[in-house]
């Protein structure tokens, strides 16, 4: 705070002091615009939009560049990218230890969920197909192909390897690598049809409410246990929290729950709301999350963040 505000303050900033209140001095100029990065992700779209309708309605500017996982690492170690929200581990671990020295972990935003593995609607898995290891039995049916995502998944790269070391009889089985959105248009083609599909799945996706999936048992060597189980870490840039204390206090403060993720996830994905729109519905919608992501948190102006960010929700 400058001593010219002090002054003008007097009497009133004592009285705030004896309560205990924090008063913070103005956002830097350099610190007002926070970059993200999105793997082009739905669950990241989602935390992306709510993280950027938080800071938007305490005055900052954001920007989010779709960039694939390993590029994303990489701008986070150029100082590029401020946060990365989608660390999901241990998925990531290659990732995470290529780049250990370009970026800071914050903290867990998300657990509980389930990384990628290998999934058939129920009437496969009731045909026979409880596990990877049924997959080469009915090698015909499916076509020998198992429907990725987006080239560069680091779950792409996990099915690419079983084929080519032919676990499971899946050796001469082809990825076929997509985008998220054309994976499950795939999968509802097969569906309307009762077809063989066998394609990567996972949670938080409202795909499984509407559609009825079966996890495949026995993919431990290569998704990990509880199939595919993880947790999701908010990364920044190196010396970020120190530069940008309050952009960062919120940050350390940002927690996901998979039932808040999956209902905003369905908006954009079944109502084809935008994840700004969905992320601000959903906000307005639930305003008592925004006193523990907000506490300590300022507007840019140094102003209490929690007033601004609902009056900003109000409008």
């Amino acid at each position: 705070m400058n001593t010219r505000k002090t002054l003008r303050l007097g009497a009133g900033f004592v009285a705030l002091c004896a309560l205990g209140a924090t008063v913070q001095a103005d956002v830097a100029e350099s610190c007002r615009s926070v970059h993200f990065s999105d793997p082009g992700w739905t669950d990241i779209n989602v935390t992306n939009a709510v993280a950027t309708t938080l800071l938007e309605g305490l005055g900052y500017e954001t920007d989010v560049d779709l960039l694939a996982v390993p590029i994303g690492f990489e701008s986070l170690q150029a100082n590029d990218i401020d946060v990365f929200l989608g660390n999901w581990m241990p998925a990531q671990q290659a990732f995470a230890d290529k780049y250990a020295d370009g970026y800071e972990r914050v903290r867990a935003n998300l657990e509980g969920a389930k990384f990628t593995t290998l999934a058939v609607p129920d009437y496969v898995h009731e045909a026979g197909v409880e596990s990877f290891a049924d997959l080469a039995d009915h090698a015909e049916a499916f076509d020998q192909r198992i429907y990725g995502i987006d080239p560069g998944a680091p779950a792409n790269s996990l099915i690419q390897s079983m084929i080519d070391s032919g676990d499971f009889g899946l050796d001469g089985w082809e990825l076929v690598e997509s985008s998220e959105q054309g994976m499950l248009s795939q999968v509802d083609r097969a569906a309307r049809r009762d077809e063989f599909v066998v394609f990567l799945a996972w949670e938080p996706h409202p795909m499984n409410l509407h559609h009825d999936l079966v996890y495949l048992t026995g993919g431990d060597d290569y998704f990990g246990p509880d199939l595919g189980g993880a947790t999701i870490y908010t990364l920044i840039r190196n010396g970020y929290r120190d530069e940008c204390q309050n952009a960062g206090r919120l940050l350390t403060n940002l927690v996901f729950t998979l039932d808040m993720e999956n209902q905003i996830m369905s908006s954009i994905l079944d109502d084809g709301e935008t994840p700004e729109v969905a992320a601000r519905t959903w906000l307005a919608n639930n305003t008592e999350v925004l006193p523990a992501w907000l506490d300590g948190v300022t507007t840019v102006d140094g102003n209490p963040g929690l007033a601004a960010v609902e009056q900003a929700l109000a409008r």
